[in-house]
């Protein structure tokens, strides 16, 4: 070819690729124009000396599709990356692919895949993604440079599965997986290390991976041929089988440090054929013939060949050719790794006696000096293995199915109504989820289905306000579960979770600590501690406490489940639920400012999640808003929540049940600055839209009838305010079968009304009612309990019963004064009750003490 092309680089240059691209087996007509045409053009990379408010500091990198480069966030003083379309115009294919590329990272949210912070376009249209930057190397650089041992590697690989599978279980096949496509960072202290799963370019959804867009793509080779399956090179439909083999290439070159395949030198058309009519070496004889040479990769020499002949197997299976033969799911493969690293059998093994008994001698050689002791326990672990290895391996088989049975049912349960129904059309909602229920019954032949089914649907009916339609289907999950996988199995505490919740939104909180206190016990008993239904769990049983009152143990759980959760990373969906429980039991608890602290915190990282527009920021806007109120910057919290407010309808519109519980917490903010009529004008359309949505009998109706009841209250029209309270109390017995602690809130603003209106009779029944309601459903020494006695007590002093008012107006100061924020405004008020009490009964030394109490408190509050 020199010798032709008479020494012109150009037309050498042109040729070799033309010959290339013949060897590869696709024609040139088959490739679209954007990409032909940026080959001709110089290739150039545009300067951008900034993109929005970063400065671009430089490029990283380019591909075929876009320009990655680093910036930085003045303001901020952080780092990012940013993918720019190159050559935007030329290609409609190229510019759908990044769009899809930007919609995948959206809605991926794990520590260990690099997130998305923002998307938007450049002045001329061209598109471009602000996400995380990663400063890290190859994984499999990272090891051979930290000289890891096996354990270390598998470990390193174990993250980068669970990455792949979250991004399976969201439907999403990467198809480009590499080690320069996952880095590893250094961590703050020695040992530590971060993985980064990192370009989606190429992921796809499932559902659309057969489509005739694909099948184009999968001729333009969107992939690298050294690490792609077989079924991607022959062009053959692709699946989460082609990320699996992958993951097995990978892990091949962490455990020999080299590909599996010789490709040196060879032109991408012999690299298919190599690959495609090769069987790889087993990794143990690859690292045998370079430990000859001196040249097996450092931290593999003390691996025993029994050791070996596993990851053989392990390895082998992951990479097979077969799709079929292959670990049918990231779980499997994951179950399987943890297998190895604790000694047990793999599920891809052969289930031969002799791998079996000796898998158990070896864990257990201490305990088994005895010969005889031995041979006994063989004869009967033999029997055992063999079902265990059976039951795995069925159960690996059908998690793939399961999940896409699961996720056909319920897109063709939606589909077939004519498109999705939202929370503000409840009516089409419910029609739907009964038809599902239906088909559900119909699926006995795959029972594990039918449970997931049922705890799905479940929990939608729960949303729903359908208590009882709830409680049926998670008991049948739940039951179902136990007869599949016996007590013991994560699933099962799964449900009790589900179950637990539920009780607590019936109202039934004792029962609803017991369930989810059962699950918290099986998930410890069962799972390693960093397991994610642990922090599960720990959440919702926190919240339950809350619940219950039991502020000081629900903020000790919460806090172990934090740091569970921040131990996968500093930001997470998961970590963010967390937080935002915690912030909230401190809220109730009455730590108002380290609610507040913990809700600035929550902003910020949800604003990192989601983006400044999404509505986990306007809920976190709104629990802001609230702690501010609390600690008496209202007009803080009114413009938080007004921010909020932009947001969820922008997102929501008007009619929305989100949007009008936003109106109603900016009512409140209104109510507290005496802004009466500005509050109804949110207040009445906010309660007009809860009973369009949920009906004017849902619980949550309930909960907007009390912000205009306390307005009425406010502005002494006490018959309006009583309609609203009595209302509130008819649902509220109506929906919990009178066992919830809602009635008695209703109750005592029932009876406030009574108690402002000096109908001091009236009151009396009414609040020693509210009293028992919160005693039983909450506790003696619980906050409601405490202002309801000292309500009481200030009607029985209005009615000149001194001697009896005393009791509760002492059980509701010592409770409140007991806090480490008390609510100043009661507490007062009961010192001051307590002052005319002793006064009355002649008793002057108590009320000189209850004097000085308000003294001291006026010297050192503020009035509020």
């Amino acid at each position: 070819l020199v010798t032709r092309c008479a020494g012109d680089p150009h037309l050498l240059a042109e040729v070799l690729a033309l010959l290339e691209e013949d060897a590869r087996g696709s024609s040139m007509l088959d490739r679209e124009l954007g990409r032909v045409a940026h080959e001709v053009l110089d290739g150039s990379v545009p300067v951008l000396r900034a993109i929005g408010p970063y400065r671009i500091l430089q490029v990283l990198g380019q591909g075929g599709m876009g320009v990655v480069y680093l910036a930085e966030r003045e303001d901020l003083g952080n780092r990012v990356a940013i993918k720019v379309l190159r050559d935007a115009s030329l290609s409609p294919a190229r510019r759908e692919r990044f769009a899809r590329e930007e919609q995948t990272l959206a809605q991926l949210n794990h520590p260990s895949i690099a997130r998305l912070y923002d998307a938007d376009t450049l002045p001329d249209g061209t598109p471009y993604f602000v996400m995380e930057y990663v400063e890290g190397m190859p994984l499999t650089a990272y090891c051979a440079a930290h000289r890891c041992s096996i354990a270390e590697r598998l470990r390193l690989f174990r993250v980068v599965c669970e990455a792949v599978q979250h991004a399976h279980r969201q439907a999403v096949v990467h198809r480009d997986l590499k080690p320069s496509n996952i880095l590893v960072t250094e961590g703050r202290r020695a040992g530590e290390a971060a993985v980064k799963l990192l370009d989606f370019g190429i992921a796809k959804r499932l559902e659309s991976l057969d489509a005739p867009a694909d099948q184009t793509q999968t001729m333009l080779r969107l992939m690298t041929p050294a690490y792609a399956a077989p079924e991607q090179l022959r062009g053959e439909p692709v699946g989460t089988y082609t990320d699996i083999y992958a993951l097995g290439v990978i892990l091949y070159e962490l455990l020999t440090g080299e590909h599996p395949f010789d490709l040196a030198g060879l032109t991408p058309g012999q690299i298919e054929a190599r690959i495609l009519e090769t069987e790889p070496e087993k990794p143990s004889s690859r690292v045998r013939r370079a430990a000859g040479k001196s040249a097996a990769p450092a931290g593999l020499a003390s691996v025993g060949a029994a050791a070996w002949a596993e990851l053989d197997v392990l390895c082998l299976t992951t990479m097979h050719k077969d799709p079929q033969r292959r670990y049918p799911t990231v779980e499997a493969l994951l179950r399987d790794l943890d297998h190895y690293l604790k000694g047990e059998p793999l599920e891809a093994r052969p289930d031969s006696w002799r791998y079996r008994t000796g898998k158990f001698l070896h864990r257990n050689r201490q305990p088994l000096a005895a010969a005889a002791l031995v041979v006994a326990l063989i004869i009967g672990l033999v029997g055992f293995y063999t079902l265990q290895l059976r039951e795995a391996r069925d159960t690996a088989l059908a998690e793939a199915a399961r999940t896409e049975r699961i996720q056909r049912f319920m897109l063709q349960l939606f589909e077939g109504g004519g498109g999705p129904a939202g929370p503000a059309d409840s009516l089409r909602a419910v029609t739907l989820l009964h038809r599902g229920v239906q088909e559900a019954r119909l699926l006995d032949s795959e029972p594990e289905v039918q449970a997931e089914l049922y705890h799905t649907l479940g929990t939608l009916f729960q949303e729903l306000g359908d208590f009882a339609q709830a409680d049926s289907l998670l008991q049948a999950a739940l039951d179902k579960r136990r007869s599949l996988f016996g007590p013991d199995h994560p699933e099962i505490a799964r449900n009790l979770v589900a179950l637990g919740l539920l009780r607590a939104d019936q109202g039934e909180l004792q029962e609803a600590e017991r369930l989810v206190r059962e699950a918290v016990d099986r998930t410890r008993r069962s799972l390693l501690p960093q397991h994610p239904a642990v922090a599960e769990a720990l959440t919702a049983l926190g919240k339950v406490l809350q619940q219950r009152g039991e502020y000081q143990p629900a903020i000790e759980l919460l806090e172990e489940a934090v740091r569970l959760r921040a131990a996968h990373g500093p930001t997470s969906i998961e970590l963010s639920e967390s937080l935002g429980q915690l912030a909230n039991t401190h809220f109730y608890a009455g730590n108002y400012a380290v609610s507040d602290s913990l809700n600035r915190l929550l902003l910020v990282m949800d604003r990192r999640l989601y983006g400044p527009r999404h509505p986990s920021v306007a809920d976190a806007l709104i629990n802001l808003g609230a702690s501010r109120l609390q600690l008496g910057f209202y007009e803080e919290a009114e413009q938080l929540y007004r921010q909020a407010l932009e947001i969820m309808l922008g997102h929501y519109g008007p009619d929305h049940h989100e949007t009008a519980s936003n109106m109603m917490m900016l009512g409140q903010a209104l109510t507290y600055q005496d802004r009466y009529e500005e509050a109804l004008q949110l207040l009445r359309p906010a309660l007009a839209v809860r009973e369009r949505v949920y009906g004017a009998d849902h619980p949550r109706v309930a909960n907007t009838l009390n912000e205009p009841g306390s307005v009425a209250l406010k502005q002494g029209d006490f018959a309006t305010a009583e309609r609203y309270f009595r209302r509130m109390a008819e649902i509220y017995r109506k929906a919990y079968d009178d066992k919830h602690y809602l009635i008695g809130v209703a109750l005592a603003n029932l009876a406030s009304v009574y108690m402002d209106g000096e109908q001091y009779g009236r009151a009396e029944p009414i609040f020693r009612e509210a009293i028992a309601r919160f005693t039983e459903t909450l506790s003696a020494d619980h906050i409601h309990t405490a202002i309801a006695r000292i309500k009481l007590g200030r009607v029985l002093v209005r009615q000149g019963r001194h001697r009896e008012a005393e009791g509760h107006l002492l059980a509701g100061h010592n409770t409140l004064a007991a806090q480490a924020k008390p609510s100043v405004n009661w507490l007062r008020k009961a010192r001051e009750d307590l002052v005319m009490v002793y006064q009355a009964l002649g008793e002057s030394q108590k009320a000189a003490q209850f004097q000085g109490e308000l003294a001291a408190a006026r010297e050192g509050t503020p009035s509020p």
